[in-house]
């Protein structure tokens, strides 16, 4: 079984650790998660992985809150480092070798983020998890993930969601919602499909990064999709 690519960024939602839960980490799901991305590194897949932290901490309303969206922005970063190790636990309990680095610097528990480091790491067959985002506020997660994978020169981003794909309409509200097998960037813009937010979308589209949208949920759907079966939408 030939991989299709040689480097892939995957992106996975905060939320997505949740599993069934309403808050924090389902250990069953880090493991499944762990195993599948294992069975794509047997393949000489390199692997770099950044993550949401929605499940920790959502930048909430400021009128709600009270905390101003640069100090919210900042907890949320720190949420992604806190889901960062603990799917660096679970990978390394399945035997696969990682890195975690942080754009916020916390020697005690990340290193610091390298571009050239995280190079070398993926080149030795280690996954490199990125954590804390950008290390600025006003940027999501999915810039970060757009933004690493283009620094990394990945081959694509595989953008781990709930749902199997990109849909004309939002498939869990529209039951009359298709799925695109392939869609231009372009005709996701004109057609307000929010595949991502636009800084990470446009950075994608300007450096030619294809994007697959796929469902992280059912196992044995990454291999798929780096093996280049048809699961999901790729934008490209």
């Amino acid at each position: 079984m030939l991989p299709k690519y040689k480097r892939i960024l995957l992106k996975l939602s905060g939320e997505s650790l949740m599993g069934d839960k309403n808050f924090g980490l389902d250990s069953d799901v880090i493991s499944r998660y762990a195993h599948d991305i294992k069975s794509i590194t047997e393949l000489g897949v390199q692997v770099a992985i950044v993550i949401g932290g929605g499940n920790i901490y959502r930048g909430m309303n400021e009128a709600e809150t009270g905390i101003e969206r640069a100090q919210g922005d900042y907890m949320g970063m720190l949420a992604t480092v806190i889901n960062g190790m603990a799917l660096q636990s679970g990978l390394e309990k399945a035997g696969v070798y990682t890195r975690l680095q942080s754009a916020i610097k916390m020697e005690q528990i990340a290193e610091p983020y390298i571009r050239r480091r995280a190079m070398r790491h993926l080149e030795k067959g280690r996954v490199v998890i990125f954590g804390a985002g950008t290390g600025n506020p006003y940027f999501t997660t999915d810039t970060a993930g757009s933004l690493r994978a283009i620094e990394i020169q990945a081959d694509v981003i595989l953008k781990g969601t709930r749902v199997n794909g990109v849909y004309s309409s939002d498939p869990e509200k529209d039951p009359t919602a298709t799925r695109y097998e392939t869609i231009s960037y372009n005709e996701c813009i004109t057609n307000n499909l929010k595949v991502m937010d636009m800084t990470a979308f446009t950075l994608c589209m300007e450096n030619s990064l294809p994007i697959v949208v796929f469902d992280m949920n059912t196992e044995g759907n990454l291999l798929k999709v780096v093996t280049g079966e048809k699961v999901g939408t790729l934008v490209s």
